[in-house]
């Protein structure tokens, strides 16, 4: 036989901590959403921790008579730090050590607005003793915050940014782009799994195309260094044949000087020669 409510639970398995949930799906494609999204992300962020539990339209059941007066709730999010990071079937206070939700965040629609608005708050208040409240509307984008000082919500101011801080969280929350998203003590959003896998992919898409670049750039200096160093050979080669043919010039103007001086000496020797036979060779 399928079970299909705690009541029938609780019938065949008396272990208060197996209570399966009973909440509704969520009113709309809009509200699920949100709700995964604040989901995810979270999981994301503080995937290195193991002290947490993340609750998303899960019953909270606190009184052991919920079966006569149904006594429970089930808030659309709620975070409870300090606890076992494991899987449950829905928040049982009695079976926790007596722990409620730390942070609660309704998603406000047509049919629960009001209640939301009034009772939730009072019991998050007054019973849960829950330390931050918040509801959001993924229709109207209306965000507001409470936490618990003497024991009543006081309403949490918005920084400049329009973001809200949460002491429990350790960062903030704003609305963007019609989603309630979380932000870093910075102010900056944080990303999603596949909004990170998203930039780190373009990250690396740039990465190539820079690579690509120094690759282009270091095989255009290497073509320049290439056409430099023909130049320089090619200016080598015109310097020594520019060498070879001052050499060659120095060796003819050697010649022509040791001719000149061989034409001198046998024109001396000549003229000697004919003064000796009486002869002047300058007279005419």
């Amino acid at each position: 036989m399928a079970i299909t409510s705690a009541a029938e639970y609780v019938a065949v398995m008396p272990d208060a901590s197996q209570l399966l949930s009973e909440e509704s799906e969520m009113e709309t494609s809009l509200h699920f959403a949100q709700l995964a999204l604040l989901y995810v992300i979270l999981e994301w962020v503080w995937r290195d921790r193991r002290d947490f539990f993340i609750g998303a339209n899960l019953s909270v059941y606190f009184s052991r008579e919920f079966l006569k007066n149904r006594d429970f709730r089930g808030p659309d999010f709620f975070v409870v730090t300090d606890t076992e990071h494991r899987p449950r079937n829905s928040w049982v206070v009695w079976e926790e050590g007596g722990k409620y939700p730390d942070l609660i965040i309704e998603l406000l629609s047509d049919s629960t607005e009001e209640i939301d608005r009034e009772i939730k708050k009072e019991l998050y208040q007054d019973r849960f003793r829950t330390t931050e409240y918040f509801w959001f509307s993924p229709v109207t984008f209306e965000f507001e915050g409470f936490e618990l000082g003497n024991g009543e919500y006081r309403k949490i101011e918005s920084n400049r940014q329009g973001l809200k801080w949460s002491n429990v969280l350790e960062m903030y929350l704003g609305v963007v782009e019609g989603k309630l998203r979380y932000f870093d003590a910075r102010g900056e959003k944080l990303a999603s799994p596949e909004e990170e896998a998203l930039v780190n992919k373009k990250i690396a898409e740039l990465e190539k195309l820079r690579a690509e670049r120094e690759a282009e750039r270091a095989d255009r200096e290497t073509e320049r260094a290439d056409r430099e160093t023909e130049r320089a050979d090619r200016e080598t080669e015109r310097a020594d044949r520019e060498t070879e043919r001052a050499e060659r010039e120095a060796e003819r103007a050697e010649r022509e000087t040791e001719r000149a001086e061989h034409e001198a000496e046998h024109a001396a020797r000549l003229r000697a020669k004919l003064h000796e036979m009486g002869f002047d060779p300058d007279r005419p």
